[in-house]
């Protein structure tokens, strides 16, 4: 029935993809498919997800970035409610835009998702006064096999927009995402260099 529009592979990124869904309003409000097993794998995004998840944040959290070490999810990420910015690193080894990243505002009124797929870092900040994010995801959550980088890590060089009337300073972090690793030591604990 929706049938959606597909942007691949931003900012020449393979495999990262914004779904536009159709949306059907009228004078009662609207309707539309968040997900269709169909139309997205006609798009080329053939997974199964298994977990949804949701969170609320208020403006001023950045949660991020983060990723799975042992038991990589894919991800499809969306806002219900406020705006962010959600940004996505490569970290998938082998891949020509290794250490590159992309990055998308997200909000309840624009209806875009963001589809990231495995051995991708991931993370948001919240720009709006408060903002709930719903995703799916293709492999449970471990607790243990969890990940992260330096959000603000020059060498990402990730350019955060800053909610209104905040700074850097003023960014609210869970603890975690306070020691974050950064890119180098990253890289240094896999053998990588870059």
């Amino acid at each position: 029935m929706g049938k959606i529009k597909v942007t691949k592979d931003c900012n020449g990124i393979r495999g990262l993809y914004v779904i536009e869904p159709t949306v059907f309003g009228d004078s009662r409000g609207y309707f539309m498919e968040t997900y269709n097993y169909n139309d997205f794998a006609a798009a080329g995004i053939d997974c199964q997800f298994v977990q949804d998840n949701q969170s609320a944040s208020r403006k001023g959290v950045l949660r991020g970035l983060h990723f799975q070490i042992n038991y990589p999810q894919d991800k499809l990420v969306r806002v219900i409610s406020g705006e962010v910015f959600d940004v996505a690193v490569d970290l998938r080894p082998g891949s020509d835009t290794f250490g590159k990243w992309f990055g998308i505002t997200l909000t309840a009124e624009n209806k875009k998702q963001f589809f990231i797929p495995k051995n991708f870092a991931h993370g948001f900040i919240v720009l709006s006064d408060h903002a709930e994010f719903c995703y799916k995801v293709t492999d449970f959550y471990h607790p243990n096999d969890e990940g992260g980088l330096m959000w603000n890590d020059p060498d990402l060089g990730v350019e955060w927009p800053m909610p209104e009337g905040m700074g850097p300073e003023d960014l609210i972090l869970s603890d975690k995402d306070k020691i974050n690793s950064s890119y180098q030591q990253f890289l240094k604990d896999r053998g990588m260099t870059k």
